[in-house]
């Protein structure tokens, strides 16, 4: 089928409204220190209600992500040196806005010998050393499967350790530059089976990309097999005309049904909802799991 050149209208729902010197607040608190955040360079659509709340997923290793897969807003291009204080900013930040959990997330940094593993370490141990009582979620790259640089990150024991599967296998291909279906899965797979029984795995998917109900249940099918503990759901939203074409605004019942499935094959969490992102909210899931 032929793919349209324009792009879809945004349903009422991702049309949000948000104070704007809240943003500017954190904004400046955040250049101040040198730092992204994911909320911002990824366009995500919470980002008003998230920084206005004083809360925000810290993005480390730069602005530049050296892969450009079609359905990401963080821009591609040549990645700036990396920042040897940014642990110590991300920590710093972190305590200044008297987070009780935070969300530390990257670029992917294929150029790197390390691939950006150590600054993930860096920023875990500053974050424990200046505010010990917040608790961590990783989102990180896959590391091109490298088992050595998944070892560093399991062993700092970050609270939740995610990394996205993005969508189904099938789609996977067609808007992942060089990332596979099955690098990811062996990833998790790795973290779950190594990572301590403190650390909680978990990973995300988009949805309207063209996927079918069938390919979303052999996913979680795919992520119970290996025991992951969270799964989020929600809706890709296209960044331009020149990313990966839109396919559906998923209806709510959809999610709601996905929900229902996710729940009988027995994750510990799910959050399912049009405006659910992986790093949206993230502090529910642990209140979730431990009955607060």
């Amino acid at each position: 089928m032929k793919q349209e050149s324009k792009q879809q209208e945004k349903p009422e729902w991702l049309k949000v409204t948000y104070s704007q010197k809240k943003v500017d607040q954190m904004n400046t608190l955040l250049s101040g220190l040198n730092l992204n955040t994911v909320c911002a360079e990824a366009n995500c659509p919470n980002l008003g209600e998230c920084f206005g709340s004083g809360t925000a997923a810290f993005m480390i290793l730069g602005p530049n992500c050296t892969r450009a897969c079609r359905f990401c807003d963080v821009p591609h291009g040549h990645p700036r040196p990396v920042d040897l204080a940014e642990p110590l900013h991300v920590a710093q930040a972190a305590k200044r806005l008297g987070l009780s959990h935070i969300v530390v997330t990257s670029v992917d940094r294929d150029d790197l010998p390390d691939l950006g593993a150590d600054q993930f370490v860096q920023t875990i141990k500053a974050l424990r050393q200046i505010t010990p009582e917040t608790t961590i979620e990783v989102l990180t790259p896959d590391f091109q499967g490298k088992t050595e640089q998944l070892d560093k990150i399991i062993a700092a024991e970050p609270d939740v350790f995610n990394h996205n599967m993005e969508t189904v296998r099938s789609i996977t291909p067609k808007v992942r530059h060089r990332a596979t279906y099955a690098t990811s899965l062996r990833v998790l797979q790795y973290v779950k089976e190594h990572a301590s029984t403190k650390t909680f795995v978990k990973t995300g998917i988009m949805l309207g990309l063209g996927e079918k109900d069938a390919e979303v249940y052999q996913l979680m099918d795919d992520l119970r097999d290996i025991n992951i503990d969270f799964l989020t759901i929600g809706q890709y939203v296209q960044p331009s005309a020149k990313h990966y074409q839109l396919r559906e605004w998923v209806p709510l019942e959809r999610y709601q049904k996905y929900y229902h499935e996710a729940k009988i094959r027995g994750f510990k969490f799910i959050a399912s909802s049009p405006l659910v992102r992986s790093s949206y909210k993230a502090k529910e899931e642990l209140l979730a799991v431990y009955g607060k």
